[in-house]
């Protein structure tokens, strides 16, 4: 008894002492902890509904049995008014419990999918360079759901089974203690069972999960390259792969419903088997066919009834428990899954929000024996490349695509780490660590997210009004752009600029980059694929842009070389 008991305690305590997973789970946790909490204590306190609801059928049941020996059949109204207020009181407590456990569990979510978004932005420091975008799509999408479980049953669980069991324990001690004791004895094997699941459930589930993480990202190199599968014909092998893999996946995930039913079955099988022992001692006190020593042998039939229907009602907040402990397994193997995508961000000194406004002096910028490794490939993108650039000047890289020149421009923004090397922003004459705040950056092709005209300028400056936008944009030369569009600033744009040119789209860039005012400029091949026209009106712009800027400029085209002060050629992740 004492060991079943250290057991029990040990399982109701696994929040303060644990595996690290567990504890990554109780820091998550914390967030919504109040509201999880809530959760627990009305769960536990809808159990007096189902008290009180007993009580009144017991009442009703003596009622009903006074009723055949002349009383009137309205003496049962009174209880059966009892038995409703129960029933009442434990629907507003659960409805209660349900809603703070979804508050809670919604908080944990949010704050989680709000850490991994932003470990993968290289908002202030470097990006991860190992961070897969399948394994970071699938821990926001669905290795995060795999906590909602584990959040609204396991841990206000906990607090119910302490609370509820505990009030119920009482109320059939009330009427009759030797039936408490029966449950009571019970009891410990349940968390005994809850130890013997746990052994298998948490590597089973990892599996599965690691399995689904890795066939959406085999899915998605497949979908990136099915123009080039389908045009070598092996778009047929390439299906029948992700019919294996998809299998393997339903596999897994057969053996992870396999644990999950067996391990219900038992502690079934167990509540069950303390209800069949504590009905045949009612039945038999109330035929008066036991007769033992210590053993209580008069009961009532209210009573009988009154415990009989209570033992369920103990057991429920330990069946509870029992799914919620298969949930905590889910959530251990997710948390093994998410801990290395947040922990992916590495530390930097850089401030905690970029500047608002361009500094006075434009940085300079020094990279030191840069190397990077891209993944999947043994060559290095780029391999002891040394750059240094004054403040105020424009530095330009060329070279044959491929060569490392779009890489160079996001390791001396701060956007990307080096594998090696060191990369450095001076300020007034004083290195300080590469900081994405600072910069300004202008690509080929622009990113434009879906929403209006005015939305896609507002996310360089959110606080700029129509006035700045439109000054914005006469300033580099694009009155025409606004007059060009049905709508002007109201204009809505499509996934990718639909609704723009390719000019259009690189010109709204570059009044984005305008709006930022940082003082570090990167383009990366800002003219590139546009007609000769929209490369005129680009270039007209950009004598303009970067006037007063530290720039970086990557590029194929002869003309944007009037613009550099200082001109570096790659050739395989090497400066010549």
């Amino acid at each position: 008894m004492s060991t079943s008991a250290t057991v029990l305690l040990d399982e109701l305590a696994a929040d303060r002492a644990g595996t690290p997973v567990p504890e990554r789970l109780r820091e998550w946790a914390a967030v919504g902890r109040p509201e999880l909490r809530r959760a627990g204590l009305l769960r536990g306190a809808a159990q007096l509904g189902t008290v009180v609801w007993a009580g009144g059928l017991a009442w009703a049941a003596r009622r009903g049995l006074d009723t055949l020996h002349g009383s009137p059949v309205s003496a049962v109204l009174v209880p059966a008014l009892v038995m409703a207020a129960g029933v009442a009181l434990r629907a507003v407590l659960l409805s209660a419990g349900e809603a703070a456990a979804a508050r809670g569990a919604r908080a944990v979510r949010e704050a989680l999918r709000f850490r991994l978004v932003e470990s993968a932005l290289p908002a202030h420091g470097p990006a991860p360079t190992d961070l897969d975008d399948a394994a970071l799509a699938q821990a926001v999408d669905g290795e995060v759901d795999e906590l909602s479980d584990w959040l609204t049953e396991y841990l206000p669980a906990r607090t119910t089974m302490l609370l509820g069991s505990g009030l119920t324990l009482a109320a059939i001690a009330w009427r009759s203690w030797f039936v408490a004791l029966l449950v009571l004895a019970a009891t410990p094997l349940l968390p005994a069972n809850l130890k013997v699941i746990g052994l298998g459930t948490q590597t089973v589930v990892h599996a599965q999960l690691s399995a689904i993480r890795t066939h959406r990202a085999r899915l998605l190199d497949h979908l990136r390259g099915l123009p080039t599968l389908v045009g070598l014909g092996a778009h047929d092998e390439a299906a029948g792969a992700l019919t294996r893999y998809d299998r393997e996946v339903a596999g897994r995930t057969e053996k992870v419903l396999r644990v999950a039913f067996l391990s219900t079955a038992w502690v079934e099988l167990l509540i069950t088997g303390t209800l069949a022992v504590v009905a045949t001692y009612c039945g038999l006190v109330l035929l008066d066919y036991l007769q033992l020593p210590l053993v209580p042998d008069h009961m009532s039939l209210s009573a009988a009834l009154f415990v009989l229907v209570l033992v369920p009602a103990y057991f429920a907040p330990a069946r509870d428990l029992a799914a919620g402990y298969h949930a905590r397994a889910r959530a251990s193997a997710a948390a093994g899954l998410l801990a290395p995508v947040l922990d992916a961000r590495r530390e930097t000194a850089a401030p905690a929000t970029p500047p608002a406004r361009r500094a006075s002096t434009p940085p300079g910028v020094r990279l030191e024996a840069v190397t990077v490794h891209h993944r999947g490939r043994i060559a290095p993108a780029l391999a002891g490349v040394d750059v240094h650039l004054a403040p105020g000047h424009c530095l330009t890289v060329t070279g044959p695509s491929g060569a490392g020149k779009s890489t160079l421009l996001a390791v001396a923004a701060g956007l990307q780490a080096p594998h090696g090397g060191r990369v450095l922003h001076v300020l007034d004459g004083l290195p300080v660590p590469a900081d994405p705040g600072r910069v300004a950056w202008v690509g080929q092709p622009a990113h434009l997210p879906p929403g209006t005209l005015r939305e896609n300028l507002l996310l360089a400056r959110p606080t700029a009004s129509d006035h700045d936008l439109l000054d914005a944009i006469a300033s580099l030369g694009f009155t025409d752009l606004l007059a060009a569009l049905p709508q002007g600033l109201d204009t809505p744009l499509g996934e990718r600029g639909t609704g723009l040119s390719s000019g259009q789209s690189q010109q709204l860039a570059l009044v984005r980059a305008l709006l930022r005012d940082a003082p570090l400029l990167c383009l990366d091949e800002p003219t590139a694929h546009l007609d000769p026209e929209a490369e005129r009106r680009v270039m007209s712009a950009l004598r303009t842009l970067t006037r007063d800027r530290t720039v970086l400029l990557a590029t194929h085209s002869p003309p944007l070389l009037a613009l550099a002060d200082q001109v570096i050629t790659l050739d395989h992740g090497r400066a010549r």
